[in-house]
Parts: C-alpha cells; structure tokens; sequence
C-alpha cells in the first residue's frame, strides 16, 4: 500500500514511517521541518520505499502531485503555552482543509491524529470515546488546541457524511520515546529527562498532582498500523493509549525519572512553575484513556509499561545528548 505520512520527520511520524515500510508499504513523507528533524528519517531516507519531501501541507498545491491509499495526518500545531492561539487554530485547520480536498479527489483514506486534550475538563475518568468533551472560556488560549482538533473531527465526520471519504480519528494520550523533540514540544519527558541527566532542577507547572497517562511510541504506531491495514477502523474513533492503570502525576513522573537516571536512593531538584507565568491558562487535572474498544476491535494491548518505556527512551536520550 502506498501512505502519505504529514509530519514524517517529526516524533510518531518517524517512527510510524520506519514501521510501515518494515511491513512493506510505500511511504511519502511530507514535513516542513519545523518541529521535525532530518536524523529521525536518516535511517530511512535512502530506502527504495521510502520518498521524503519537504514541504508545508498549508500549502495546497503540496498534495498535488502525488497520491496514495491512506493519508495519515501527524503534521500539528500543539497548545499555544509559549506560542499564540491564532497560528495554533489557522493552521491546524488549513493543512486539514488541505488534506480532505486530497482524500476526496483521489478517494483515499485519512487517519487522523486527535488528542486526549478533547475531553478538557470532564471530570469523569477513565475517558471513553462516547466521553462529553468539556473545555474551558475561549478567553483562555490554552483550548485553542483542543477547539482546532474537536473541529477537526467534525469536519471530517461532516465530510465523510456528505463525499463519503473514509476515515480512522485517534486521539492520543501523551505518546513519548525515541525521536521525541527535545524541547517542552516533545511534552514532560524530554525535559525531565535532561535536566535529570544534567542534575539540574526540573520544572513543574502548577503544583504537579495533575496525572497524565503515557503511552509508549511503539504502542502508538501499533495502534496506527491497525488504522491503516485494518477495514474494521473504519469511519471510528479510537482512544489511542496505555492501560488506566499507568496515570501518573507530573510530580510523580519527575520523581520515577530522576530515580531512573540517578538512582532509586535519589530525589530530585524540583523548581515550581505557577500556571500564572503562562498568563491566563487552565489545566486539566487528570487524563485516563479507556481503551477496551482498541481491544474489542484489534486484540490491541500495550506492550510497555511506562517504567519499561522510558528507560528505553533514556537509553536514546542519553545517546543522542552524548551524556
């Protein structure tokens, strides 16, 4: 099968790429390089497969030459916490416009990569696909975020109703592991990681007793094969994750990892954050997926507990920091 992957050289669409072509499909990959880097794909680059382009997929000729079965959208904007709103909702919307037109004239596919961050406020866990979504005031740009994507699978689903185009909606709780962007882009891990490596203070926003739910790439790109090879994802949403039992606090996960880098008889240097910094921001206090209709559908079940992922993921870290 022939797949277009939109943010290729970024974190699980690096990974998702090498996977696919293990499997003996053909892959385009699309990416601006933005947040992405060339290193993730060097592996790959020169396999016969394999065709990189660079490219912003907000420009709509970008797609124009090239076509395929399936078009798994990664490419994203994330919460604007350091970044402004305006950019988070124009160009999650444009690429996607972008890639639907896509899917319509050629009758592909598209997978599309939601997030956890839809559920917002819903204090009701663990999170089922059927879960209300629950956000905050639109005077808090913290949400944009979760707006771009609600409306993203929408506009999809609206789509799909009135052309008919096929479509697989993951959303995504917390992916991390190798390839992930070493900046906060790549989320808590990645700092956590090196300020553990470098015995510096790390960085808590809020007073950390959020809890968050990893889940290890390997067990994303899973999730993504089954999207892409198996009819049954078709014209579903799927909580893409690990098992609830592994929800962990921000405070707890700087803890567990500056013991795996230092040692179990260490603690590590805390600095807090107030949400204040960020000027007006809200957080949502716990993130836990039910994943049983993963299960039910595929036989799908995470192979890495979040200890075993992110000493794998320190491993690549350690490596590509030279520490």
């Amino acid at each position: 099968m022939k797949i277009i992957i939109t943010g290729a050289a970024g974190f699980i669409g690096s990974n998702l790429s090498k996977k696919l072509l293990e499997r003996g499909h053909s892959v385009i990959g699309i990416d601006n390089l933005s947040y992405g880097l060339e290193r993730n794909i060097e592996e790959i680059r020169k396999h016969p497969d394999f065709e990189f382009v660079f490219g912003d997929i907000a420009n709509p000729l970008i797609l124009k030459d090239f076509h395929s079965a399936v078009i798994v959208h990664l490419a994203s904007q994330k919460i604007p916490r350091y970044t402004n709103a305006l950019r988070t909702l124009d160009e999650n919307y444009l690429m996607l416009r972008n890639i639907v037109q896509k899917c319509i004239l050629d009758k592909s596919k598209i997978i599309f990569a939601s997030t956890s961050d839809v559920y917002g406020k819903n204090p009701h866990v663990p999170f089922h696909e059927e879960s209300d979504l629950v956000l905050g005031s639109t005077t808090i740009k913290r949400w944009a975020y979760a707006s771009s994507k609600i409306y993203g699978e929408q506009y999809i689903i609206a789509n799909h109703e009135e052309y008919g185009i096929k479509y697989t909606i993951g959303r995504f709780f917390g992916s991390y592991g190798p390839n992930h962007n070493l900046t906060w882009w790549g989320g808590p891990q990645s700092g956590f990681i090196t300020k553990a490596f470098d015995q510096e203070e790390i960085e808590i926003h809020g007073d950390g007793s959020q809890t968050r739910t990893f889940t290890y790439v390997e067990d994303t790109v899973s999730a993504l094969v089954h999207f892409i090879e198996d009819p049954k994802s078709d014209n579903e949403i799927f909580n893409t994750g690990s098992n609830p039992h592994e929800e962990i606090s921000i405070l707890g996960l700087a803890e567990l990892i500056w013991k795996l880098v230092n040692g179990k008889d260490t603690y590590p240097k805390l600095k807090y954050i107030p949400y204040a910094s960020f000027g007006k921001y809200e957080d949502v206090m716990r993130r836990v997926p039910d994943i049983s209709k993963l299960k039910k559908y595929f036989g799908f079940e995470p192979k890495y507990s979040l200890e075993e992922g992110l000493l794998k993921t320190i491993e690549w870290q350690r490596k590509i920091l030279g520490k």
